[in-house]
């Protein structure tokens, strides 16, 4: 299967990346999609030029995608600005079908970031209409519509898992990949005085507990048209 994360930021695939890495061990091949140049992720140098800063982000996402074999697509939208659009639209559906998407992880409906949210919402849209055949893109539509799942959000919303993946035996190697992203180690550690390795840690033994492992990831799929499927799609 083609197992894609589309998020809004680099980094924001560090919900899903255990299951990511082990969907890759049982033979899936790997794309990621971020829909901003995460150009304003720079707490710890705020006046970085957007040019050089889409550079570091861009290196650092494309050093983790080539550690996996993954494919990288990032449709540079401006950074906390993100607005759904027509163009984007049609940018984001040819992206789901060059990826040829069976299984795509997304932000949950509710989060403290509204790019977040716009990315959660373009997604259900976009979905749909990259399987079917009246909107033209480069590539051809998806024989169906994948199926999907919302990561949990970051702050203070209610997420109440149905979907747990004991990702125990990928959990170190998870942590070393996000630190790939070492701008966004630096601007954490500034922002929230915690780096990749506790904010992965906590959550994850936290729904590891709850699953009865010592750590795992957790997700709700999205409830639309087609992604609900009559069969397990995670590993």
């Amino acid at each position: 299967m083609n197992v894609v994360s589309i998020m809004a930021h680099q980094d924001d695939e560090m919900r899903c990346l255990g299951t990511m890495l082990k969907c890759r061990a049982r033979g899936d091949r790997l794309a990621f999609i971020t829909l901003t140049d995460g150009s304003l992720g720079f707490v710890q140098e705020p006046t970085i030029s957007r040019a050089k800063a889409t550079e570091i982000r861009q290196r650092e996402m494309d050093a983790l995608a080539s550690e996996m074999d993954a494919t990288y697509l990032n449709l540079r939208e401006l950074d906390e600005f993100l607005y759904d659009s027509p163009e984007l639209r049609r940018r984001l559906i040819e992206a789901i079908r060059a990826t040829r998407a069976d299984v795509v992880f997304t932000h949950y409906h509710e989060d403290y970031n509204q790019d977040h949210v716009t990315t959660s919402l373009l997604v259900r849209h976009c979905l749909m209409q990259a399987a079917l055949p009246v909107i033209p893109t480069a590539s051809k539509p998806l024989p169906r519509v994948p199926a999907a799942f919302l990561v949990p959000p970051h702050g203070a919303f209610e997420f109440a898992p149905s979907h747990f993946v004991d990702i125990t035996e990928y959990e170190a190697h998870k942590v070393r990949l996000l630190q790939r992203h070492q701008s966004q180690e630096e601007a954490m550690q500034q922002a929230v005085n915690a780096g990749f390795e506790q904010l992965c840690h906590r959550p994850d033994a936290y729904w590891g507990e709850q699953a009865g492992c010592a750590f795992a990831e957790c997700f709700v799929p999205l409830r639309s048209r087609g992604t609900i499927k009559p069969y397990s799609v995670l590993p």
